[in-house]
């Protein structure tokens, strides 16, 4: 590869919108940094300035918890997502809730973001404790910090970036810095997590957020933004086969060519890409057919790649509804049994033996779990024995389905490796699951 093509690849992998979220732990500071970053970046007019004032002073938290639940009780809720820009790129950030309770909506929102941001609140850790190498700061980091974090390392969230908020409030910054740095190395490698950078910032004085803070923690890097600039998106699907799930089908039966299909199928190509002259595979059924048309999302004609929608008129009309996939022939062995890991979001606990919905594209079938394998401790993050899991666990499991589905590794593709369980009673969604490689024939 030479110097242009790599300059180009950079160019695309940055030219993009970056969606990163804020995550962590209650009160760290997410909401507060994104109203700094969004007053930074002169993205907030003053009228809303003055709309969110507590105690006659401006309260940056306000600019994202949009609900009249989370203004009243000062905490996050549900996600809220705020959109700026700087003279070098477009961002779109996911204000993740720090509660244990709304750890559902956080998996929610790492699911489709490039980066995040794990804050880590300074004055909620001994880090002026006489140990080496941050040991004891290194067992308190707290829960939700290593929740959040192996979640977005789970959900194959690209890059990491840990900012160390409130260094302001402590005397000798500089050594809690250099501490707590060294717990989240310490934890990030034992978990197997790749970071990014880890950063010192005040979001309410917006030290190294928009700008760098110069002389200050011992740190000499770049701000938070601007790390956030440099960050590149994650890659589609492009390397894996053509998978597409229907997401709608449109009707031309009043046509009089019946040279083709006379339905458009329309989805978003979850990998590969699609062109006219390609053999696909429906599933279910596992007819076969030629692809006569591809529209893009404006009706043009032209091939569609992986993350991008397109409307599909087949050569002959095969009987295909919502729900199914249209798959390139032979690159898939659909599943009737898969190994993975889940996180656990319903408040009932999971025990081996219940039937749920599994969700995979728009496709719903019956799932089992036939058996909990393991669980991971949040603390000393090696997996244990379980029976069941309880609200917030990250295990694995083993589900039987009542109808084969095509799936791979959620290391290969996230969009072919991931379902979400939901309960058959309720509704309520009950697990984010993600394949593991080890997917066994049933």
């Amino acid at each position: 590869m030479n110097a242009t093509t790599t300059m180009n690849k950079v160019e695309a992998e940055t030219g993009a919108a970056l969606r990163f979220i804020t995550c962590g732990s209650v009160d760290d500071g997410k909401s507060t940094l994104i109203g700094r970053l969004l007053v930074d970046s002169k993205t907030v007019l003053q009228d809303q300035l003055a709309g969110v004032q507590r105690g006659g002073e401006v309260d940056l938290a306000l600019l994202t918890d949009g609900l009249s639940a989370e203004r009243e009780q000062g905490i996050t809720i549900d996600v809220a997502y705020r959109y700026f820009s700087t003279a070098h790129r477009k961002f779109v950030i996911g204000d993740a809730p720090g509660h244990e309770q709304y750890t559902r909506n956080m998996v929610t929102a790492a699911s489709s973001a490039d980066a995040a941001v794990v804050l880590v609140d300074a004055t909620k850790l001994p880090w002026a404790a006489e140990v080496g190498d941050g040991e004891v700061v290194k067992r308190e980091l707290l829960p939700q910090t290593r929740r959040h974090t192996l979640l977005c390392h789970l959900l194959r969230v690209q890059s990491i970036v840990f900012a160390v908020n409130k260094l302001d409030a402590i005397d000798d910054a500089e050594l809690a810095f250099e501490r707590i740095s060294a717990a989240l190395a310490n934890f990030a490698e034992a978990a197997g997590v790749q970071v990014a950078a880890t950063v010192p910032i005040s979001a309410l004085k917006g030290w190294n957020v928009a700008s760098r803070h110069a002389n200050w923690a011992g740190y000499e890097g770049p701000s938070l933004l601007e790390l956030l600039e440099s960050l590149p998106v994650t890659a589609q699907d492009e390397a894996v086969p053509f998978a597409f799930p229907v997401q709608w089908v449109e009707k031309f039966s009043a046509s009089a060519d019946t040279s083709r299909g006379r339905r458009v199928f329309w989805g978003r190509v979850a990998s590969g890409h699609v062109e006219p002259g390609q053999r696909i595979t429906v599933l279910p059924g596992n007819q076969t057919a030629t692809v006569a048309q591809v529209l893009s999302h404006t009706r043009q004609p032209k091939t569609v790649h992986a993350g991008h929608s397109a409307g599909i008129v087949l050569d002959r009309e095969l009987d295909v509804s919502r729900g199914d996939w249209l798959l390139e022939p032979g690159a898939f062995e659909p599943q009737r049994e898969i190994t993975a890991t889940i996180a656990w979001l319903d408040d009932e606990p999971l025990v081996a033996g219940r039937v749920y919905w599994a969700l995979q594209g728009h496709r719903w079938v019956k799932a089992k779990v036939a058996r909990i394998v393991d669980r991971v401790n949040i603390t000393t993050l090696e997996s244990e024995p379980a029976d069941q899991l309880e609200a917030n666990a990250i295990g694995d499991v083993v589900l039987s389905l009542q109808q084969p589905l095509a799936v791979l590794p959620f290391t290969q593709s996230r969009a072919l490796g991931s379902l979400i369980l939901v309960d058959t009673a309720s509704h309520r969604t009950s697990a984010a699951v993600l394949v593991q490689p080890s997917v066994t024939n049933a």
